[in-house]
């Protein structure tokens, strides 16, 4: 039955099915139109499909050749994008809606890849004051551009980011299309015999529990499985970094191995050392952090077909500092190491850049990722353009989600943003989204 219901869950994650496709049983018999049933069996309204649409585009970003097209025609009919083209070549559909967007710059819905929806709850907190935040934090990141996002661990509340990545698949709340890792798995020695909590990450102790424990997140429907294999960092007395090692190499492998077995990603929480390497070895789909990435490690992500999510900003922050300052007394700092592994990386032939905040309503606002786009180029001196990717066709890449979002084209979502300026002259227009479209429905529009 587990290996039915895994399928199951498979299905509805590769194919985006809806809970609300049939109707009760004929005939209705209550209030209203017949209705649509929803996962829990009961009845909800029917959603009704977008109105064909067309945008005038004054400027498209390609987010595959990272290139501006000028004076564009985007159609759209049913959620999706039907054709996209110059001005003269595509024929807006008679009776479709037109959203002019001729002053502005229309891009790709951008792509978060490293969020947590949900705070960390603090004492006395309710699971439902928790969701609460949480959907309000998801509906910041719609709201500033984010029309998806990968959730990278729920933050002690248990499995309730796939309960919310239901609901939004559902059509009940407005939110990111997400991909979402559930509790996370942490190791701890074996001479540690403190009970799990059923709300935080599941403790595994050996290769058994590490692998019983993907299934149990597969079980419970997360499309990644967020794995830590370094601890924290400190400073030697020289000043080179050390960082913590956890899972055993062998651990690590089975986590990964079993993940992939089931259909799953692995997303891998490091910072650098044997840990970040084993991580890399074993073949981790994303690197998450990495603040002490050599060039080596870098050309192996790269061979390996792995991307990298450094979540660039959120370890920028002054806190850092505050940290070092702290532990070190001001001898040392882990913000110009990270800078330059992010820099090593980003200029790595081959290497997929991926753009994650780590927004985690702790010292990342939600709504303000954007704030990465610039971090790449100002720090990290990547391209415009190149940063750009970053948020859109290199995530949708990573979340095997290219068929689907990340660029303006034919057959994909229309999730759809735009900005008044030209982000390729000034990337911090990204941080002033005027319009935003999920499915082809308009979830915001600042339009004069």
């Amino acid at each position: 039955m587990k290996i039915v219901a895994r399928l199951l869950v498979v299905l509805f994650v590769t194919v985006g099915l809806r809970a609300q496709v049939q109707p009760p049983p004929a005939p209705w018999r209550g209030a209203g139109p017949t209705p649509c049933v929803g996962s829990d069996g009961g009845v909800i309204k029917c959603p009704s499909s977008p109105a064909a649409t067309a945008i005038r585009a004054g400027r498209l970003f390609d987010s595959k050749t990272g290139q501006i097209r000028t004076k564009q025609v985007i159609v759209i009919d049913a959620g999706k994008i039907t054709a996209v083209g110059p001005e003269g070549q595509v024929k807006v559909p008679a009776g479709a809606r037109v959203i002019d967007l001729s002053l502005a710059t229309v891009l790709p819905g951008l792509i978060d890849a490293h969020t947590h929806m949900f705070n960390t709850p603090k004492d006395g907190m309710t699971r439902e004051q928790s969701t609460l935040i949480a959907i309000h934090n998801l509906q910041a990141d719609l709201h500033a551009g984010f029309t998806s996002a990968r959730d990278m661990s729920s933050h002690a509340n248990g499995y309730g980011d796939v309960d919310i990545r239901n609901a939004i698949n559902e059509g009940r709340i407005d939110g990111p299309r997400y991909q979402v890792a559930g509790r996370g798995i942490v190791w701890v020695n074996a001479a540690n015999a403190a009970p799990n909590n059923p709300l935080a990450s599941i403790v595994v102790r050996n290769v058994d529990e590490a692998r019983a424990a993907v299934r149990d997140h597969v079980d419970h429907g997360v499309d990644w499985i967020k794995l830590f294999p370094t601890g924290a960092y400190s400073f030697a007395a020289n000043g080179d970094a050390q960082y913590a090692l956890t899972y055993p190499a062998n651990v690590l492998q089975a986590l990964i191995d079993e993940t992939h077995k089931l259909g799953r990603k692995a997303a891998c929480h490091v910072l650098g050392g044997e840990g970040q390497k084993n991580a890399i070895t074993a073949g981790c789909d994303t690197i998450e952090h990495a603040f002490g990435l050599t060039q080596g490690e870098a050309n192996l992500i790269v061979q390996k077909g792995l991307s990298y999510d450094p979540t660039f900003v959120r370890y920028l922050e002054p806190y850092m500092d505050d940290n070092d300052t702290k532990s070190t007394g001001g001898k040392f700092r882990m913000i110009p190491i990270f800078e330059r592994a992010v820099t090593l990386a980003a200029a790595t032939k081959g290497m997929r850049m991926m753009l994650g905040s780590g927004a985690d309503g702790s010292t990342y606002v939600h709504g303000t990722q954007a704030l990465d786009f610039e971090a790449f180029v100002t720090r990290a001196h990547m391209t415009p353009a190149q940063a750009i990717q970053a948020g859109t066709i290199n995530n949708a890449a990573a979340l095997g989600w290219s068929d689907r979002v990340g660029s303006v084209e034919a057959g994909k979502f229309a999730d759809i943003v735009a900005v008044s300026g030209n982000p390729l002259t000034d990337i911090t227009e990204l941080q002033r989204v005027t319009f935003v479209m999920k499915g082809g429905k308009v979830v915001r529009s600042d339009l004069k």
